[in-house]
């Protein structure tokens, strides 16, 4: 799966556009504040409704325009194409179009068209909070687990009705103890769809990792949310007077966590900032791995400032591995000669030059 043709109009400071990319390796190069990663917002904008720059909507918009549109055509790997296309304006509204027709979610959009992002944001996978974690794991079940929706579904409502009688005083025992038993259902399922995935996901990315760079000590494991040697309905009535009293329940899946550590230590408290980088790319590369063997749908890559923290040896190993992965790639770099070698002399190679908005092609190898 790759995108093949690519419109944008009205994202940030981008001239309307349409472009004609190459299945494997796009690189867009530039200086500083010319549009590259407002290109690849783009691609984001279209698989996920959003951007991955600000929770706002209002900046990404261009100034004067009342909305942006993203329109992509997609060749699939079985000859056949899908017309992708979304528009939302200022007032936050939301049009998306599949083929043609009005689609009913965004997540239509994410299970055609899946993504992986590696920006300088993506630190914050080791460095930040749990819930970031949560969300790049439950990314990764979401997308290989069909059931995994519908137990997260069902995991927020009972969530959301225990923490309301826990705000509201709510003495009723019996009331309680319902939605004790929705949450502690929801919650073992979820639990086990995200171990049977870190199963997956660990030799994976063990695998990804050492082609990128040795790291011995190194380990990935899994933090559920409660007590690993106790039942939920155990903890939850042990813990109810504390929930009580902050007025949110405390166990349970939404506290779970994914580690990443070197021997005793978080990674991120011993890693230089290139080790991160590249222990991050392995994670993303690994789970659009994973995603693409459960689905046979290729992951579009995008590369927000490729070379930046990285030496040349690691670039090019960097390089190396993405197009190993015979994926559609998007990068973006300053400087397009560090990116001009690491490919093989058979991958199509698409360049193209942004200034000050304007996107040009200018080249293309193989």
């Amino acid at each position: 799966m790759a995108i093949s043709q690519l419109q944008i109009t009205g994202i940030r400071n981008l001239q309307p556009v349409t472009l004609h990319v190459s299945p494997r390796i796009n690189i867009l190069y530039g200086d500083n504040g010319s549009g590259k990663t407002s290109v690849l917002e783009a691609i984001h904008l279209l698989a996920m409704a959003r951007s991955f720059r600000s929770t706002r909507l209002q900046p990404m918009i261009q100034y004067e325009q009342s909305s942006c549109t993203v329109f992509a055509q997609i060749n699939h790997g079985d000859g056949s194409q899908s017309n992708l296309g979304i528009n939302r304006d200022r007032q936050s509204e939301l049009r998306i179009r599949i083929n043609g027709q009005n689609a009913r979610s965004a997540a239509q959009l994410a299970q055609l068209l899946p993504l992986q992002l590696i920006n300088p944001d993506s630190f914050r996978l080791l460095e930040g909070s749990p819930k970031l974690r949560r969300q790049f794991l439950d990314w990764g079940v979401f997308h290989v687990e069909h059931k995994f929706i519908s137990a997260w579904q069902r995991l927020q409502t009972s969530l959301r009705q225990r923490n309301s009688c826990l705000r509201h005083g709510i003495m009723d025992q019996s009331v309680i103890a319902a939605w004790d038993h929705e949450l502690c259902i929801a919650s073992n399922e979820i639990d086990q769809l995200r171990r049977a995935y870190i199963a997956q996901l660990k030799p994976v990315f063990e695998q990804t990792l050492a082609k990128l760079l040795e790291l011995p000590g190194l380990t990935l494991s899994y933090f559920r949310g409660w007590d690993k040697n106790s039942e939920l309905q155990e903890v939850l009535n042990k813990s109810i007077e504390r929930d009580r009293a902050l007025g949110y329940t405390q166990a349970g899946p939404q506290r779970a966590d994914l580690r990443v550590r070197i021997d005793k230590y978080n990674a991120v408290d011993i890693l230089s900032r290139g080790q991160q980088k590249l222990v991050i790319c392995a994670l993303r590369i690994a789970q659009g791995y994973l995603l693409s063997q459960a689905r046979r749908n290729e992951c579009i890559y995008l590369v927000d400032d490729l070379p930046s923290e990285l030496d040349e040896q690691h670039r090019l190993a960097l390089c190396q591995l993405l197009d190993n992965l015979e994926c559609q790639v998007f990068i973006t770099c300053v400087d397009k000669h560090l990116m001009s070698s690491g490919w093989r002399t058979d991958t199509p190679v698409s360049l193209f030059h942004v200034e000050q908005g304007q996107i040009t092609p200018s080249g293309v190898t193989a």
